[in-house]
């Protein structure tokens, strides 16, 4: 059983290429397929973290682990998302874009600061990976944008202004702190024991 979470993120580390090939080489015809193994992804990311606390396995390698396979598996269906509807992706430039510009401050923010990259697993930024599987469920299983792509940029510009926050605040790096607020009582010294939260 200790064993089990590393094995979790290591199925969703290897589901990214298996999505990118899927959509490269059977195209539209794999969405649903490729939509169903998101999902499974999305259910070895909850399982990962309840099954590492409950057998005690629960630290900082394995959680910047999970934060590293999370980065990969949804870069794997972004860009299977281009593949099949590369006209989609390229009329939403601009908030994809943002996004990109948002992560990358997140790992230079983090790094400038701590010397290695951010691993909050905050609030806001799980509600954010909720938003992306619902933008690419419609994005990939319907080709649509819509409302759930708007409500992803939205959320996803929301949710790295909080990381951000998190780690500027913070007086020394630290994994899983549920939001900004919990920074600012870290640093004030309001709050020592961490937060366990769910993944």
């Amino acid at each position: 059983m200790k064993q089990l979470p590393y094995l979790l993120i290591a199925t969703r580390f290897i589901l990214a290429p298996v999505i990118l090939l899927l959509a490269y080489v059977k195209g539209t015809e794999s969405r649903f397929l490729i939509v169903a193994l998101m999902y499974f992804g999305l259910l070895t990311d909850i399982f990962d973290g309840i099954i590492a606390r409950k057998v005690g396995v629960s630290s900082e390698k394995l959680r910047r682990l999970d934060s590293q396979t999370d980065l990969i598996f949804w870069l794997s269906l972004g860009f299977a998302s281009y593949f099949l509807n590369p006209w989609l992706i390229k009329n939403e430039w601009q908030g994809i874009l943002l996004i990109f510009i948002m992560e990358a401050l997140c790992y230079i923010v983090s790094i400038w600061k701590f010397g290695k990259e951010t691993c909050t697993h905050a609030f806001l930024s799980k509600m954010w990976g909720l938003s992306l599987l619902i933008a690419f469920t419609y994005l990939i299983g319907f080709q649509q944008t819509g409302w759930a792509f708007y409500l992803t940029v939205g959320l996803g510009f929301v949710s790295h202004i909080d990381v951000i926050l998190i780690i500027l605040l913070l007086p020394k790096w630290q994994y899983d702190v549920p939001s900004s607020y919990h920074a600012w009582k870290i640093r004030t010294g309001k709050e020592r024991k961490k937060t366990v939260f769910f993944n």
